[in-house]
This record gives C-alpha cells, structure tokens and sequence, in this order.
C-alpha cells in the first residue's frame, strides 16, 4: 500500500472540518446534506450502515429547534436573595506582637473583593490579599482606619460596618 504525497485533504463546507469530526461539531444535519451533495462517497462511508436510531443519536437537535441567544431562558432569570449587608472588620493576632486586619462581608454590598485589597493595600502602604471566598486581610492593626475607608472612599453607610474587636 503506497501513500502519495501529498496527502489530499477534504474538508466540509459547513464546519470547516474533516468529515468524520462533523458528528462533533455543532451544525451536524447541515453538515450531512452538504456531505450528501458534494461528497456522496465520503457520505456513503460514514453514514451508509448506520441504522435510524444511531443516526437520531448523533443528531444533537433531536428534531426539535436549538435555543438561540436571548429565547425562553432569558425570561426564567431568578432574582437574588435580599442578603443582609454588614462588613465586619477585626483583628486577629499573627505573632507576638502582630496583626493583621480582617475584612469580611464586602460581597453583601457588591464590592470587587481584589479592588477593594489592592485600595487597602495602596492606602495604608501595607501587603494586603483576598483570603476567603468573602474575605480581606491586611497586614497591621489599622481597624479604625479600614473603618473610615469603607465609610468616606467606598460609600458604605456606618450602620453597615461594623467594629468585629478581636478575631
């Protein structure tokens, strides 16, 4: 058996790709009819011994309409939870003498939590990093200043923010 080179590649018309991997792509029926048109050999060979149900089963849209973008789930959004805002910010003891400030609850009100620690970080000219899935550490004991950053810089109401003491 000899191999001529180059090889002589055909690919669909529809999908861009070789005929064995159209099943893959996501045009499948439209890559069938345009096999069945232009390349009734390859078709024959592919598709040829295949009973109904398998060729039912490659089909992705089982005869009914794909969903386009913006149809049926667009209109099925749910709403969010009303979550109760509150940002708690304490310290907590690293070594001896040495804390670290504890951020928690930005997520109830909204804030990007690795803006908000680069804003810590910038401020207060400390390291500062996202810890949890809600929360912010920063190096140093400055609750009263993080306190008033919330307060002036962020927007938050007082009410929501909250002296947590010692964590």
């Amino acid at each position: 058996m000899s191999t001529e080179y180059p090889l002589k590649m055909e690919y669909c018309g529809e999908c861009s790709m070789p005929p064995e991997y159209c099943e893959n792509g996501p045009c499948f029926d439209k890559c069938q009819e345009w096999l069945k048109e232009n390349l009734p050999d390859v078709y024959d060979k592919l598709f040829l011994n295949k009973t109904e149900e398998e060729m039912n089963a490659l089909s992705l849209t089982d005869g009914k309409k794909k969903q386009t973008r913006g149809g049926k789930a667009m209109k099925t959004l749910t709403k969010k939870k009303e979550v109760k805002k509150e940002i708690i910010v304490g310290r907590s003891m690293r070594a001896r003498k040495k804390y670290v400030t504890l951020v928690r609850g930005l997520k109830s009100c909204d804030l990007d939590l690795k803006k908000c620690s680069k804003g810590f970080g910038q401020k207060f000219a400390c390291g500062s990093s996202v810890t949890g899935d809600d929360e912010i550490t920063v190096q140093g004991d400055v609750v009263d200043d993080i306190i008033d950053y919330i307060v002036d810089v962020l927007g938050i109401d007082i009410d929501v923010v909250r002296d947590g003491g010692d964590l």
